[in-house]
């Protein structure tokens, strides 16, 4: 039964509380239900799946009438916080995921608070965002002219660098008159292992994905250099336009890293834009074992990453940093009477980032970013993804020690793709990746490699240890004997 205290203000106020001692005993309940999640995280099952009655719970007419704060929130840790992703759970190994912090969770609950519109104007949360394209030109060697944007994650990064090699190599009519048969005849380049993203930018800028050349890549996953330079000099020969190149500072499928100083030269000799899409791997410059395979990044002209895959800032955290700043901005500001910069008041401010980017109204993200940074700083994130590369090096240690099982790529950071032995393989796999997600013991993904359904194991999460992934092999060696008809299924470690 809900109290007076718990209703929201009378019709004729503010939507603020009218009990905020009340308020706060409620505020308080819900940050401890958080902490005490995340505390607890390993008592749950990683995900589970949600049966008819929950799903039946989270729909329902349009609310009219007004509900009581803890009565929604009871919903919330009925119908929902069980019921999640789970990529806080150290067992969570699926996707390309982050496992996020408390840190990061309490500084969104301090975004929220402050409620900032970050599109533009003379505020401290554009100064946040600033000093962290500060620390970005550092960690990278930027220069001082470049220009940084928070997005929603690389996939926007990827298509805001797009569309700006596209305005460098077009010119500034392009904003006005489209692409034309010059656009018509630019071309693309990136490894077949490139995010699926980028093709998919290509169709969004109106180039077409047909202008994307995908080569080859070596046993290592990393781009063919010869293949790439042939297919430029095939594409010159025929009259088309090359003029960008997309390099991967660690793939989605098994985490490689091409050869970014070579790519680098290429693009010189070759005067093509040099975009790099480092999602996750970027930020390895971060750790000393991982920097020196990232040599060249420092030339690119434009970077992708994501502050909420290795960096675990809570979602979402994307992030895009280009070279020519100039060129950025002329990419997409677009000026209005509404929008008017003035010397003085709150519409001062010379940064606006409205101007970098497709958003006017955009999020406070940049907070969580930087607390977590000031907070861990980078030897710690660093330390981190050291840590998670030394546990996909265990979990290749046991793949390759045990022979139900065979490892299907090199592990060359923290994703691991290896499969159980045994007839068809591809359904067998696909199920028992499957039964351990509705275990709740683990959370693997599937891709494939070589024309191989792989298991895939990703080790993003700062809570994963070895005994997570023993737990891992266990449960699969222990499921896949069971549908091949083994007798001899193993011990389970958690």
């Amino acid at each position: 039964m809900r109290s007076p205290s718990d209703n929201p203000a009378p019709a004729d106020s503010s939507l603020d509380p009218a009990d905020w001692p009340e308020l706060r005993r409620l505020g308080h309940r819900m940050l401890d239900d958080m902490l005490d999640y995340v505390e607890h995280i390993r008592t749950r099952p990683v995900w589970q799946p949600m049966d008819p009655a929950v799903r039946a719970g989270l729909h329902g007419d349009l609310p009219v009438h007004a509900a009581g704060l803890s009565e929604v929130h009871a919903d919330f840790l009925r119908y929902v916080m069980p019921y999640a992703t789970g990529n806080v759970h150290p067992g969570f190994m699926g996707w390309v995921h982050g496992g996020g912090t408390v840190v990061g969770m309490l500084a969104d609950m301090l975004a929220g608070g402050l409620n900032a519109n970050c599109g533009g104007r003379d505020h401290a949360p554009i100064e946040v965002e600033r000093q962290i394209t500060d620390w970005l030109r550092s960690l990278f060697g930027f220069p001082e002219e470049s220009t940084g944007l928070f997005v929603t994650g690389t996939s926007m990064a990827n298509f805001i660098a797009l569309l700006v090699a596209r305005r460098s190599a077009l010119g500034a009519d392009t904003r006005r008159s489209g692409i034309g048969s010059a656009g018509a005849s630019l071309a693309a380049y990136a490894s077949t292992a490139a995010h699926a993203c980028i093709a998919r930018a290509m169709d969004y800028s109106g180039l077409g994905s047909n202008a994307l050349r995908l080569i080859p890549v070596d046993r290592d996953q990393r781009i063919d250099l010869d293949a790439l330079r042939r297919a430029i000099a095939i594409d010159r020969r025929s009259g088309l336009a090359p003029f960008m190149l997309i390099g991967n500072a660690g793939t989605v499928d098994i985490g490689a890293i091409d050869d970014l100083d070579s790519l680098s030269r290429i693009a010189a000799s070759e005067r093509l834009w040099l975009h790099v899409d480092g999602a996750f791997g970027a930020l390895g410059v971060m750790c000393p074992e991982i920097a020196p395979r990232l040599a060249g990044i420092e030339r690119a002209d434009s970077l992708a990453l994501d502050f909420h895959k290795w960096a675990q800032v809570p979602y979402d955290a994307g992030f895009v940093l280009v070279r020519d700043g100039a060129v950025h901005r002329d990419t997409f500001a677009a000026p209005a009477d509404y929008l008017r910069r003035e010397t003085r008041g709150l519409a001062a401010g010379d940064f606006w980032p409205n101007d970098f980017g497709p958003d006017l109204s955009r999020g406070f993200r940049a907070l969580k970013t930087w607390f977590t940074l000031r907070v861990y700083g980078t030897q710690a994130l660093g330390d981190s993804m050291a840590r998670n590369c030394r546990v996909a090096r265990h979990l290749e240690a046991r793949v390759a020690a045990e022979p139900r099982l065979e490892l299907l790529a090199p592990v060359p950071l923290n994703i691991v793709c290896f499969r159980y032995r045994g007839k068809e393989a591809d359904a067998l796999n696909s199920a028992i990746v499957a039964d351990l997600q509705e275990s709740g013991i683990a959370a693997p993904s599937t891709t494939r490699i070589g024309g191989q359904l792989a298991i895939r194991a990703a080790i993003f999460n700062h809570r994963t240890q070895e005994r997570d992934v023993d737990g891992l092999v266990d449960a699969i060696l222990m499921h896949g004997d069971m549908r091949s008809g083994e007798e001899q299924p193993p011990t389970m470690n958690r």
